[in-house]
């Protein structure tokens, strides 16, 4: 599901600071209350756990500044399912596929199953991290093997005006190389099949990626993605900053969520994050819940509330970090040239 990064990608960074039509953004200050934010691009990744059923109501609660969800499959989840499309909208996701079943078309049945009944579905995600081996979380898919599953499954959803995402691909170097196989496999398929010789495209909507590690890095990937798909618009369906301590984390937190929200071209994003501490595959200070089921300060930050002081690996409470930008102060997190030259995306696109 996630591919760690902790080193700056410096070839991308340079592609990032050399773009055309970048612009400088000014640093801002805010009043006390910038630190309940509010953002119609945000969602929510949704991993529950058995064990503890009650924490999946705490991101519906009202008024939440989530919007939409997936949860790494094809079907609604049964907690959200009395909450319609306009409140909460489900994507589903066809998160992998083999080799020996290229022409399953499970996923394009249960999709048009959900439209047929009702649920207006606008949106599928495809292939979660396929360019990783499922040891490290992927769903290690061939390119060729993704390219059939696509032209079976996902060509047939677009007809009916549903709108598609790329696959998902990690962070790492693989993944834009990954997309552009894929991508000329499908083209390939489609043009060898009824085209009468013409040479023709596999279409998308948006391009999904995801990120772990530091703020430059991220905006780096960004940039790497932006400059490989010129005009494409993004989801950042996965990103966190993982196993660091807890300053470091809410400034990443903080920073990344102000930079996607100016980004014109990130249409939608999604913290990795919506589980309890204990519960924590990216370090503790990363979850938006405590070991006792309480929403952190990023927890509550994410859904627009102010902060709760929680410390996430014990669930009691302490003085509150205070949330970059609030009570007047300057953003001054990562005042690198790495990091100068990442906000210069903000107003590219």
């Amino acid at each position: 599901m996630r591919v760690f990064n902790r080193t700056l990608p410096l070839l991308a960074l340079s592609c990032l600071c050399s773009g055309a039509g970048a612009s400088t953004i000014t640093s801002t200050s805010t009043s006390t209350s910038a630190a309940v934010s509010r953002s119609a691009k945000r969602g929510l990744a949704f991993t529950p756990n058995a064990t503890w059923p009650q924490d999946n109501y705490l991101w519906t609660r009202s008024p939440s500044d989530l919007t939409w969800y997936y949860n790494y499959g094809a079907s609604p989840s049964p907690v959200y399912s009395n909450l319609s499309q306009d409140v909460f909208a489900f994507v589903p996701m066809l998160w992998g596929g083999s080799s020996s079943r290229t022409s399953d078309t499970t996923f394009l049945a249960t999709v048009t199953g959900l439209l047929s009944h009702g649920i207006e579905i606008s949106h599928v995600l495809t292939f979660n991290e396929p360019d990783l081996s499922t040891d490290y979380g992927g769903s290690d898919v061939d390119p060729m093997v993704a390219a059939k599953i696509w032209v079976a499954n996902i060509i047939p959803l677009q007809a009916t005006g549903v709108k598609v995402g790329l696959p998902a691909c990690s962070g790492g170097w693989g993944a834009v190389p990954w997309l552009s196989q894929f991508l000329g496999n499908c083209s390939k398929l489609i043009s060898t099949d009824g085209s009468g010789g013409v040479t023709r495209n596999c279409t998308y909507d948006f391009i999904p990626l995801h990120w772990y590690g530091n703020f430059e890095g991220l905006a780096s990937h960004i940039g790497t993605y932006a400059a490989a798909f010129p005009n494409a618009t993004f989801w950042v369906t996965e990103f966190n900053d993982n196993d660091q301590d807890l300053a470091t984390t809410q400034s990443f937190f903080n920073t990344s969520i102000e930079y996607l929200d100016r980004l014109a071209h990130v249409e939608r994003y999604s913290f990795f994050g919506a589980f309890r501490s204990t519960a924590s595959n990216v370090g503790p200070n990363a979850a938006m819940l405590s070991a006792g089921g309480k929403l952190t300060d990023i927890g509550a930050w994410y859904l627009g509330e102010a902060a709760t002081g929680v410390v996430p690996d014990s669930g009691t409470s302490s003085p509150a970090i205070r949330r970059p930008g609030s009570s007047g102060a300057y953003i001054r997190a990562l005042l690198t040239p790495a990091f100068a030259c990442a906000l210069l995306l903000v107003s590219v696109y």
